[in-house]
């Protein structure tokens, strides 16, 4: 069993660096879009299809965009592990380093523009596409965005970092130091792993709080 044959190989809380990216996007998006009606009488079966070009087109801002600051984090399991509540942030201090390594950024702001450009393009995208209601079908066809207005901040994210061993292999893990959300691979008996990962998170999750239960800037 996973419980039992596992072993922690290390439990780790680092202040990772971030980049907190502010930007206004200008939209305009196209799509095509079907509605469908059935319907019957004594002899046939009828289906009628209709065709729409549908557009959008607007303003929408974003605020403190993350964009993980450091090559030794995997840009992925940083995000899988949002969202930090920024309302929360503090100044530095560096007695909040007690109980955390701290690392400083190795990937600076221009280095992070492009995927925090992505991120922000796809949040508009999905945000306009969401107000496309009332179809059957809806398929982008053309999607022009313009960013603008951008600003770039500085944080360090508390996460919690946890790598163990089983059945011979290695298993990664982060955890939200604010919040406790828990992600990480999973090994093939999930039955096993739930068990053992409740306790993990219990623990874990004990601890983070006791240390630190903030974002801070710098």
């Amino acid at each position: 069993m996973f419980a039992d044959e596992n072993h922690i190989d290390e439990v780790k809380g680092v202040y990772v660096p971030v980049w907190l990216f502010d930007a206004d996007a200008d939209v305009h998006v196209r799509y095509k879009a079907t509605r469908v009606r059935t319907w019957s009488d004594s002899n046939y079966y009828y289906t009628e299809n209709r065709f729409y070009s549908v557009t959008r087109g607007g303003s929408i801002g974003f605020e403190q965009v993350p964009v993980d600051g450091s090559s030794k984090m995997d840009d992925a399991l940083m995000e899988s592990i949002e969202p930090f509540d920024f309302s929360e942030a503090v100044d530095f201090q560096t007695a909040y380093l007690a109980g955390y390594l701290a690392d400083k950024y190795d990937v600076d702001s221009e280095q992070s523009v492009e995927r925090a450009n992505e991120r922000i393009k796809r949040s508009a995208e999905d945000a306009f596409a969401a107000t496309v209601e009332g179809y059957a079908t809806v398929i982008p066809v053309s999607s022009g965005i313009n960013l603008k207005n951008g600003v770039a901040k500085y944080a360090l994210y508390p996460v919690w970092l946890l790598n163990t061993s089983w059945d011979g292999k290695k298993y990664s893990f982060a955890m939200n130091g604010q919040t406790g959300k828990f992600v990480g691979d999973l090994p093939l008996d999930k039955a096993a792993y739930k068990k053992w990962l409740f306790g993990i998170m219990a623990s874990v999750s004990a601890v983070a709080f006791a240390i630190s239960y903030l974002i801070w800037l710098i």
